[in-house]
């Protein structure tokens, strides 16, 4: 870790004025491992007022090298440590601009401001936080004399009675350090102590109010430094709520990101936190059931999938997306019959477009082959309606299509992955998992370690959300159970994010194709294709 302190010829500009001193110690583990100190010629005139303050004449500076001569051996010195400063942002600002004028990068290095972490550790205790008067309040064993060395000094033994106080606080790394000068004003700044033994990994965490009841579960990629993020920045309401009650925070190890989405998924269904509210809740998820009937094929939203009845399509968001999608079919397939006749609900604006309809068949080919002559047509009807200048109801076919192949996209890959069987996969340098039906059984990490995974979170004493998962024996996708949903939709994304890498060690189904993505439908011209898995 390096202290550097900067002195400018003004004090004003870092563009404008120069720097006559440079000063600085190279410090580990609490030990001084060499110090740099030299004086500057600036190539103009030192003001009489900064002479006074730091003692500093034009005849001691005249025989000093130039900046650009002093940069090479600076740099060399400070290498790749941490800077830190007292107000280091005005005394990296003259060097950066140093820099710059010899034709050099500006420096990358992290820092370290001990003015901003004695604002949030000791602001109480001094009636300011500059160096010279902290230097006094701690008795320091070198004090600031406006010179760059006697500060930088300074500054190092400053940083050691901060990062004691700091300690208190879970700091112990320098990611603490970092962001603690955000943290420490936080009025839950004491509750910090909570984190200090977080690791800094995947996984799962639980706030809880330490009387065994957990408030919140999240996941994270790094459980250190997102749990310590709710103390700082988010402004949202229910953060300082949550970290009002809190007396406790909890995790769970994960080997990887895919382990611990899968586990908060589960967690948060099995305990419900009062903070979690904002998860999707099972019970809203909805089915289109597509019923054969004399009078044409009839399209029911409904809570659970009869096989025996006919077709179906999801389970989708919510019940209005589930209408949605049957007004959008209907748009295409007119015997499709929806589940009001309402013209409120359902006055189509495609009555005078000239084209053909298609037939009910076609709403079984997209459910199990392909959807594409489904969503072609929508987009000729969107097509004609912007023509005639109905903009209105072509951004209302625009809306209720983008539903429907978003339902069908997903219908596909989930469906696919509930019927896949026992998978496993390994993506080189990341980890691999494996999977029963679409179902995490275990997973490891790159080191190899494999961790076994409880079986999810199923309600079974509650008939509507019973497991529904069933061998299909037409290779046809088979209902996805909502309660399974979240949990499958976080497979499936893993699955897709890495399908170029993986590398499929067992299976009795595996991915065999890829498969582009339907048209989005949303505004701004066409989205990009994209590639998935698929059967």
């Amino acid at each position: 870790m390096g202290i550097a302190e900067l002195y400018s010829v003004t004090g004003g500009s870092a563009r404008g004025d120069r720097i006559t001193e440079v000063g600085a110690v190279r410090v580990r583990g609490g030990e001084c491992l060499g110090t740099l100190q030299t004086f500057i010629n600036p190539g103009c005139a030192i003001p009489p007022s900064i002479t006074v303050l730091t003692g500093i004449t034009e005849a001691m500076v005249l025989p000093a090298p130039r900046i650009e001569t002093v940069l090479p051996s600076l740099l060399e010195f400070i290498g790749d440590a941490v800077i830190v400063g007292h107000n280091v942002r005005f005394d990296i600002g003259f060097l950066d601009a140093a820099l710059e004028r010899s034709g050099r990068e500006r420096l990358s290095n992290r820092r370290v401001d001990t003015c901003g972490l004695a604002r949030r550790l000791v602001r109480d205790e001094v009636p300011n936080c500059k160096l010279g008067t902290l230097a006094s309040r701690f008795c320091l064993a070198h004090q600031p004399s406006h010179r760059a060395l006697d500060d930088a000094l300074a500054t190092a033994d400053l940083l050691h009675v901060l990062l004691e106080r700091a300690a208190g606080l879970g700091v112990t790394g320098l990611d603490d350090l970092l962001a603690l000068p955000t943290m420490a004003g936080h009025a839950q700044a004491a509750k910090l102590s909570l984190t200090s033994n977080l690791p800094r990994g995947a996984g799962v965490y639980l706030f809880g109010n330490g009387r065994g009841d957990v408030l919140y579960v999240g996941k994270a990629t790094n459980l250190r430094s997102r749990v310590r993020s709710y103390f700082s920045g988010d402004e949202r309401r229910k953060v300082g709520a949550l970290l009002r009650q809190t007396g406790a925070i909890d995790h769970i190890r994960c080997v990887h990101p895919l382990e611990a989405e899968v586990r908060e998924v589960r967690l948060i269904q099995a305990l419900t936190p009062r903070y979690n509210r904002h998860a999707a809740d099972p019970s809203r998820y909805r089915y289109v059931q597509f019923s054969p009937t004399p009078s044409g094929l009839r399209a029911t939203v409904t809570r659970t999938v009869n096989p025996e009845a006919g077709d179906h399509l999801g389970p989708l968001s919510s019940a209005s997306a589930a209408r949605r999608v049957i007004e959008a079919i209907a748009v295409a397939v007119p015997t499709v019959i929806p589940p009001s006749r309402r013209k409120s609900a359902l006055e189509l604006p495609t009555g005078n477009l000239i084209g053909p309809t298609l037939d009910e068949s076609i709403v079984h080919d997209a459910l199990h082959r392909s959807p594409v002559a489904l969503l072609a047509h929508l987009e000729w009807c969107m097509t004609r309606l912007a023509e005639t200048e109905r903009f209105e109801e072509a951004a209302l076919m625009r809306d209720r299509a983008a539903t429907l192949a978003a339902a069908l996209d997903e219908h596909h890959r989930l469906g696919w992955l509930v019927n896949s069987g026992r998978l496993v996969v390994d993506v080189p340098a990341y980890g691999g998992v494996e999977l029963d039906n679409g179902v995490l059984r275990s997973a490891w990490g790159p080191n190899g370690q494999v961790v076994m995974v409880d079986t999810p979170f199923a309600p079974a004493a509650d008939e509507e959300l019973a497991p529904m998962l069933s061998t299909s024996t037409d290779g046809h996708p088979v209902a996805v159970p909502r309660w399974l949903l979240d949990e499958l939709r976080a497979v499936s994304r893993w699955l897709n994010r890495h399908a170029g890498t993986l590398r499929v060690l067992e299976g009795s189904s595996g991915p065999t194709s890829l498969w582009p993505r339907p048209p989005g439908f949303r505004s701004g011209g066409p989205q990009p294709t994209r590639r998935v898995l698929a059967a």
